[in-house]
């Protein structure tokens, strides 16, 4: 009986060891907690439905407001009585990319053009919860709906299949996806784009994950955003809806003078020494 005892508590040790071992081997990831956030929490998505839900409520106060325009710095003469449309950035705003961001956790992976492009061939990006419901809403109003997106333009077609799967507006006889390089002006700066959508429409929102869905100064140094931000503060939460992003985007690269060329190392440690801390206790 003794020894049956102490065979049983040897293997669960042995047991306890093995997945110590196990849990061990998972290398440690600057991505984990941020996708693992985006992908598997309700607080994300109940954040994503918030947005939306504003999205509505904005859209339906902007059409009634002849002088409403989200698009300041491009809507230029007499707008008003232009026909409506909304401009949304795509990839974690309308899509959920977190298989992209998994696949390079888990492989030890950076981002690259070429892995991207094959990502977006595959067509698995899922739809945000409510962003669906909102472009609908918006088209059911006489809302023209825009994407413009840095994803490249050639990525348009599977992007275009992978969005109508889900069941997002086309825009019928106007082409309403302005990806990036589709034209020779359009670089990842996207005011220039903005700008094409108000010659022909008023802007009644802008809803992005990224400050440079909104401002073309998102590649500034931390400081230098910051006060873009504050420059923009009347237009946050009206004409202009972000959705949390967590994993990536200009708040990451500030950090480090956005030099991507960076090791990885040293971008760690910019944003190692950035961040303000509690002194601790006495």
């Amino acid at each position: 009986m003794i020894a049956r005892k102490l065979l049983a508590a040897g293997a669960a040790l042995a047991m306890l060891s093995t997945s110590v071992v196990q849990a061990q081997e998972v290398p440690p990831n600057d991505l984990l907690l941020a996708t693992l956030w985006t992908q598997r929490s309700v607080e994300y998505k109940a954040n994503a439905l918030t947005v939306f839900a504003l999205a509505q409520i904005r859209l339906d106060q902007a059409l009634a407001d002849k002088s409403w325009t989200a698009a300041p710095g491009e809507q230029k003469g007499d707008f008003a009585n232009l026909p409506p449309a909304v401009i949304l950035d795509v990839d974690e705003t309308l899509v959920d990319n977190s298989l992209y961001q998994v696949w390079m956790l888990k492989n030890n992976m950076t981002f690259s053009t070429k892995t991207w492009n094959e990502f977006c061939a595959a067509q698995v990006s899922r739809a945000i919860p409510g962003a669906v419901e909102f472009t609908k809403y918006a088209e059911s109003k006489g809302v023209k709906v825009f994407y413009i997106t840095n994803r490249g333009v050639e990525t348009e077609k599977d992007t275009r299949e992978n969005m109508q799967k889900l069941g997002f507006p086309m825009g019928g006889n106007v082409d309403v996806f302005l990806m990036q390089n589709k034209q020779k002006e359009w670089g990842s700066a996207k005011s220039s784009r903005r700008a094409v959508v108000t010659k022909d429409y008023r802007v009644l929102l802008n809803i992005g994950d990224n400050f440079g869905d909104f401002d073309d100064r998102y590649r500034g140094s931390e400081a230098d955003r910051l006060k873009a931000y504050q420059d923009d503060m009347a237009y946050w939460g009206k004409q202009w809806l972000m959705l949390p992003n967590p994993t990536y985007g200009s708040f990451d690269s500030a950090t480090y003078g956005h030099d991507f060329k960076k090791p990885v190392t040293e971008q760690r440690k910019a944003k190692w020494d950035v961040i303000e801390t509690w002194v601790g206790p006495k």
